[in-house]
């Protein structure tokens, strides 16, 4: 009697076949990563800007100013203001009821990132509508994108994350 060596073809057939069906069912899990890099992009933003705005809060509530609303302060031009929170970054932080504006320049302003109307950001903004919408470069706009809403005389800021076509 001779003693077998090696496989048969039918083990090794099967071998790969349960090796391909672990494959297709393990792959979308690794496919998608982009989106979900995308997605915590955006969770990331989001905490950066909830982050400065509540130093900014806490500032301008120490002088005072947390009921101030943007158009009430003595030089209110966002692109160079004399007049407004001191955040130890190059302009003062024009606030709104205390927290940021909805503008570019506020938040480039408090936030250390590259907040821009053109692709050769890191991030695109939009502030068209009277809040700021964030998307980030080469993601789909539509479905991928952080809304920042100014606080009013009674609401705070509103942070709205879309991530379902990251």
């Amino acid at each position: 009697m001779q003693k077998q060596n090696g496989f048969t073809l039918i083990e090794l057939v099967v071998v790969i076949i349960i090796l391909g069906i672990l494959a297709v069912t393990a792959a979308p899990k690794f496919i998608n990563l982009q989106s979900d890099a995308r997605a915590s992009a955006l969770q990331g933003v989001k905490g950066a800007i909830q982050g400065a705005n509540g130093l900014v809060f806490a500032k301008s509530a120490v002088g005072g100013d947390e009921k101030k609303a943007k158009g009430s302060w003595t030089n209110a031009d966002p692109t160079k203001p004399t007049d407004g929170v001191d955040i130890g970054a190059e302009y003062p932080a024009v606030t709104n009821f205390g927290y940021l504006q909805a503008t570019e320049t506020e938040f480039n302003n408090a936030i250390d990132a590259d907040f821009g109307t053109t692709d050769t950001n890191d991030w695109k903004v939009d502030a068209s509508t009277g809040q700021l919408v964030i998307t980030q470069i080469g993601a789909p706009v539509s479905d991928c994108k952080l809304t920042y809403v100014e606080a009013t005389a009674t609401k705070v800021p509103e942070y709205t994350i879309v991530d379902t076509g990251c």
